[in-house]
């Protein structure tokens, strides 16, 4: 069988190596596109991730994403007609869905936050398998066009793609950091983000709250990282790092998105979110269950050096295999 695997954004490139390395096990063939934006090409060059990059971002207004859209969709169908793929797959990529509806190639979209409304009109009416954690109710979907499409998970994609993870303590030494004293992880908020429009207050406070202190930002965009060196006082990597050790050794993180958070839940590290726009279900779970903290008073945070050491407390680490077969249901699993 032929994949194709479309990543567009910095977590993307996460969730779905370990599906890669299922599928090449397996003796399918996989051909990676990626798009310039955030830390996309960089992480797929530190995973080994062979990829050809097609298009950039286009910005965060609705008439520039519509544009985006239409350019690197085409541009995508254009690359794909002659190589016969059986089988399309994103995480939230519109593009590699409108090009695989296109091209008659069977698709299937993984997300794991049910409000952004644009997206999923895009992907759940043209992929043919909707795979999402069994967090979010179905119905929540249906809107979409997701009818009978929904395939659902146990627990967070990041304890799938954490599987096999396992902390490199180099980190702290690449950073400078000194791992006797306290270590905050801050993810700046996702700026361009249709379902995230406005600036976020709370972001900005929480950084002149920890001022002083050994505080690592992991910007999204060059706009954020110049922004966050003219603040001053912060530890700004120049480039994509091992974010998932950092967050792992780190006595507190807090994000303004979504992945970061539950990758800091999996791996037993303090987290709060900052996240202004409307809660998904997976969140919603996570601070019922005392996982997540919401941030609403920066006042509150106290960054502490923790008394326990790595690992903070048993994880539960997922088989890939699983999401790898729910993502393959138009063509009757991977085999």
């Amino acid at each position: 069988m032929k994949v194709w695997i479309d990543l567009t954004n910095s977590p993307h490139v996460l969730v779905m190596r370990p599906v890669i390395e299922r599928l090449h096990e397996r003796g399918h063939e996989v051909d990676v596109t990626a798009r310039d934006f955030a830390q996309t090409l960089g992480l797929c060059e530190r995973f080994g991730i062979a990829h050809t990059a097609i298009g950039r971002h286009r910005g965060g207004s609705l008439a520039g994403k519509a544009v985006g859209l239409a350019d690197r969709s085409l541009a995508l169908a254009r690359w794909a007609r002659r190589r016969r793929f059986d089988l399309a797959l994103g995480h939230g990529s519109n593009d590699i869905t409108v090009a695989a509806a296109v091209l008659r190639i069977p698709s299937s979209t993984t997300f794991d936050y049910e409000w952004a409304t644009v997206q999923h009109n895009v992907n759940c009416r043209l992929a043919r398998a909707v795979v999402v954690p069994d967090a979010i109710p179905a119905e929540r979907l249906y809107r979409y066009g997701a009818r009978g499409k929904v395939h659902a998970y146990p627990g967070l994609k990041e304890e799938y793609y954490l599987a096999d993870f396992e902390p490199d303590g180099s980190i702290l030494h690449e950073l400078g950091l000194d791992s006797a004293l306290p270590i905050a992880v801050i993810r700046t908020p996702p700026a361009v983000s249709l379902y995230h429009r406005f600036e976020n207050d709370v972001f900005s406070e929480v950084l002149d709250r920890l001022s002083g202190a050994q505080v690592v930002v992991l910007p999204r965009t060059p706009e954020q990282r110049a922004e966050l060196e003219r603040h001053g006082g912060l530890i700004v990597p120049e480039h994509a790092i091992d974010a998932q050790s950092l967050v792992a050794y780190a006595d507190l993180v807090v994000s303004a998105g979504g992945t970061m958070n539950r990758e800091a839940v999996a791996l037993g590290t303090p987290v709060f979110t900052v996240f202004e726009g409307r809660l998904g279900a997976v969140d919603e779970r996570l601070i019922a269950e005392g996982r997540l903290k919401r941030l609403t008073r920066p006042a509150d945070i106290a960054l502490e050096r923790r008394h326990d050491t790595y690992p903070q407390s048993p994880r539960i680490r997922r088989d890939p295999a699983v999401l790898t077969e729910l993502l393959c249901a138009p063509v009757g699993g991977a085999g």
